[in-house]
């Protein structure tokens, strides 16, 4: 019986991907068209990846730059101030709200995300959902091990638990911890495409589907 949910934040708590997609964009606007549409595309296939990750990865393989220490702070900075006020904004995922109300009681929440940890504390609280949630793991911690750290804390068994995301990081957390995992789809069919899940494509019917599981 399912008692413990690890849930994703972005696109599965509130819908702000497209929010930070935008931040992506206006951080290398100054770009070419062609190099832009190479870091959207990559951000969109990677959206459970961190911000630190991705900027890595688009200096070395899209611009081909050298990128220190200072100047990736520096990104991270500048992205943090572009969307944390937007993302406190962003309207819930149909049903999430609904979801955590009515289930508190029944199933021990967490939020296991790549947003950095203080940051998603801050949104957490700023939004003031931080009382349905038992702990919120943020970056640096890694999704895979965030959740085998809850669940060694909480001594939760993996057929107890279920974890909800929209991200192939996501998926893999749930797998490489034994866990039950369920997609939310929203322009990400190709993301879980050839994965055998559950799928959903918003939170109404999310106590429907943990009952089939």
């Amino acid at each position: 019986m399912i008692n413990t949910i690890f849930f994703d934040f972005d696109g599965v708590i509130v819908e702000s991907v497209d929010i930070k997609t935008k931040a992506f964009v206006r951080l290398f606007e100054r770009e070419s068209e062609d190099v832009v549409k190479k870091v959207v595309e990559y951000h969109l296939n990677n959206t459970g990846v961190s911000r630190y990750e991705k900027f890595k990865y688009i200096y070395k393989e899209i611009l081909n730059h050298a990128l220190c220490d200072a100047e990736l702070q520096m990104l991270c900075d500048k992205f943090a101030s572009l969307v944390l006020d937007a993302v406190v904004l962003a309207p819930y995922v149909k049903g999430a709200k609904e979801f955590l109300e009515n289930f508190v009681s029944k199933y021990r929440f967490f939020v296991v995300t790549a947003t950095p940890q203080e940051e998603i504390e801050e949104i957490i609280r700023r939004r003031a959902i931080n009382h349905f949630f038992k702990a919120v793991y943020g970056t640096p911690t890694k999704k895979s091990d965030a959740v085998r750290e809850i669940m060694d804390r909480w001594s939760i068994k993996p057929d107890n638990a279920l974890y909800i995301g929209d991200a192939m990081s996501d998926y893999i957390a749930a797998r490489d911890n034994s866990v039950c995992f369920i997609a939310r789809i929203n322009n990400n069919e190709s993301v879980f495409s050839c994965v055998n899940c559950l799928k959903v494509k918003d939170l109404t019917e999310l106590d429907v589907t943990i009952e089939k599981i």
